[in-house]
């Protein structure tokens, strides 16, 4: 076969050859650069990471406006909104559109899943696990693919926001960049918060929410050294969105709002009302997932029979597609009527409950802004008719009802005070939100005990309540911990066989052994040469002594566990053997050891956060 090299033109392969040389080139200096920002000097620069976190707000803001986009082009082409037009205002929107395309939406949806299930079989980690529980790593591959099917879901009308794709792509980009330039675990969690707080910056226009939303739900806690770069990546995102399309708030400026003493104690039920709606909400999208799994549905249908039952809601109620930003325009402008927006409150819960628990994919963000400013307007206005003289200013109540269902939903209070206060410009009804948001969160903490993040973790059993950094704890494992030389006998030894074996001044603790090799029990040699069993030395045999059958560890249990188990077993020693099914005793650890390392390493976390709250100076 003839060489396809001997039939390039000379001119041809010396231009190949040239690029092909410029490439590797490029290649090598690219690498040169990474390891020279990996090095320490770089990583322990300030100065640095602000740079690092500002480009990440660049990019993540930039991402936002494409996704933005996109999601845009989608639905005026999907339900042939006028150009500008906003989903959700449910204008014009034609019966049979609103019917099937969220049916086709699900069809294409399921696929897609079931596709990407195949080529990664594997729970997506989103920003919060992956600061909880992994210092910081999430897969930008992962973090794609659940962007892509979030666009998908809510450009065929779903009832879910966007901000979960826009968190999830900046967290992805922030990991990967804080991956690549190898910084420490602190810095790599800190990083993912930037790329959150820059994705809620540019989709509001809103820095200081983008960046408590990231202390609140991402980073955990408030960390002064963090203050700085989560701050620049927010206003960079927001810079970005600000530059593309100008200043577009999500509320128009709000003029005076009148705010009376009466005010308060109705703003107070507010809040009451908007933590059991949140807590209601949340419940049902369990309930619709639970159905789903009972009637053994395959999952990749799920989302079309959700389309379908969200298709037959939006036939009375378009507003409700969509995450509901174009529809809250409307509330806050007084634009609905007073039935309908009784009507909403339900339909929006149930629509967005369907969305999710089907299986479309999204999030509760901006869907818990929309359903708590149709609750705020609706008492407010209910008020207006009701008792006129109490001069009751329906907007007040919009926007109070606004934060405290999203306080209650999404988990994060100052994120919605602050966003409220910046999307209206007004502080005369902050007092009143404030008093509304706590209310709603005490509720939800107190009787649920759960954000809608948060329950979704506790539903698949992850032991996590917040973002704050539970990893070391988990990494600390049995297997670390255990010594691999146990003592072992047969469990049908006799007694004294058993203790010419293990005569007193060896081994504390005897594993015992059934005739499979399996864990059947321990006993203590003290026990084993008491003067007691003398006189029946000759009957007796290890099983006799045996205790604690059923209490043993396995490699990769967390210590945490392990401590629980020692506390249950009232044992100072337990056996770990190889998994469930393999009972053969690998090792085995103490209490005291136990415990030791555990406090030795609480300490260490203790202390790195101390060192970066700055509380003793500069590190």
């Amino acid at each position: 076969m003839a060489d396809p090299q001997l039939d390039v033109p000379p001119e041809q392969s010396a231009r190949r050859g040239y690029w092909e040389r410029r490439s590797l080139l490029l290649r090598v200096r690219w690498r040169s650069l990474l390891r020279a920002i990996g090095t320490r000097e770089v990583r322990d620069n300030g100065v640095a990471l602000l740079v690092i976190s500002a480009l990440i707000g660049i990019g993540v803001g930039a991402g936002v406006v494409v996704v933005h986009q996109l999601l845009q082009a989608l639905h005026e082409f999907l339900f042939k909104l006028p150009p500008g037009r906003l989903l959700s205002e449910g204008v014009g929107i034609a019966s049979w559109r609103a019917l099937l395309i969220p049916i086709l939406g699900g069809l294409l949806l399921g696929i897609a899943h079931a596709l990407i299930r195949r080529w990664r079989p594997r729970e997506i980690v989103d920003a919060i696990e992956a600061n909880a529980l992994h210092g910081g790593k999430l897969s930008l591959t992962d973090s794609l693919n659940l962007t892509l099917m979030t666009i998908l879901s809510g450009g065929f009308g779903a009832s879910v926001g966007l901000e979960a794709a826009y968190t999830q792509f900046g967290a992805g980009i922030a990991s990967r960049v804080g991956q690549t330039l190898r910084v420490r675990r602190s810095d790599l969690r800190m990083l993912v918060g930037c790329g959150t707080a820059a994705a809620i910056a540019a989709a509001f226009n809103a820095p200081l929410a983008g960046a408590f939303y990231a202390f609140e739900l991402v980073i955990g806690s408030y960390a002064p050294v963090a203050l700085a770069p989560v701050s620049v990546a927010a206003l960079a995102g927001m810079f970005v969105s600000h530059w593309t399309f100008g200043p577009q708030p999500l509320l128009p400026p709000a003029g005076l709002i009148r705010v009376t003493g009466w005010d308060y104690p109705v703003f107070a039920l507010v809040g009451f009302g908007a933590g059991v709606l949140g807590i209601v909400t949340m419940l049902s999208v369990t309930r619709i997932e639970r159905a789903f799994r009972a009637f053994d549905i395959p999952a990749w249908i799920r989302p079309t029979l959700g389309g379908a039952a969200l298709g037959l809601v939006a036939l009375a109620f378009p507003q409700v597609l969509g995450g509901g930003h174009g529809a809250i325009q409307a509330v806050a402008g007084m634009n609905i009527s007073l039935l309908l927006l009784i009507c909403l409150v339900p339909a929006k819960a149930l629509a967005s409950a369907l969305s999710i628990g089907a299986g479309f994919r999204g999030g509760l963000f901006s869907s818990s802004l929309f359903l708590g400013s149709l609750f705020g307007c609706a008492v407010g206005r209910l008020i207006v008719t009701v008792a006129p003289v109490v001069h009751a200013d329906p907007l007040a109540y919009t926007l109070v009802g606004m934060a405290a269902v999203a306080a209650a939903i999404v988990g994060a209070p100052v994120t919605m005070i602050l966003l409220v206060i910046e999307l209206t410009a007004n502080f005369a009804i902050a007092a009143g939100v404030v008093a509304a948001v706590i209310i709603a969160a005490t509720v939800v903490r107190t009787s649920f005990g759960y954000s809608f993040a948060t329950w979704r973790f506790h539903l698949r059993g992850v032991p996590i309540t917040g973002a704050s950094d539970i990893g070391w704890a988990l990494d600390l494992t049995v297997g670390r911990l255990m010594r691999r030389d146990p003592a072992l006998a047969p469990l049908d030894l006799p007694l004294e066989e058993l203790r010419r074996v293990f005569p007193l001044g060896g081994p504390k603790t005897v594993f015992l052994t059934d005739p499979g090799g399996g864990y059947a029990g321990m006993v203590q040699t003290a026990d084993v040469h008491s003067p007691d069993l003398d006189s029946r030395l000759s009957e007796l045999t290890a099983q006799d002594l045996a205790a604690a059958p059923e209490s043993w560890l396995m490699p990769l249990q967390p210590v945490r566990q392990a401590l629980e188990l020692f506390r249950t077993s009232q044992r100072e020693t337990l056996a770990v053997v190889a998994s469930e099914t393999d009972r053969r005793v690998v090792g085995y650890v103490t209490e005291a050891y136990a415990l030791r390392r555990y406090n030795q390493e609480l300490e260490l976390a203790r202390a790195s956060d101390l060192k970066e709250s700055g509380l003793f100076g500069p590190g």
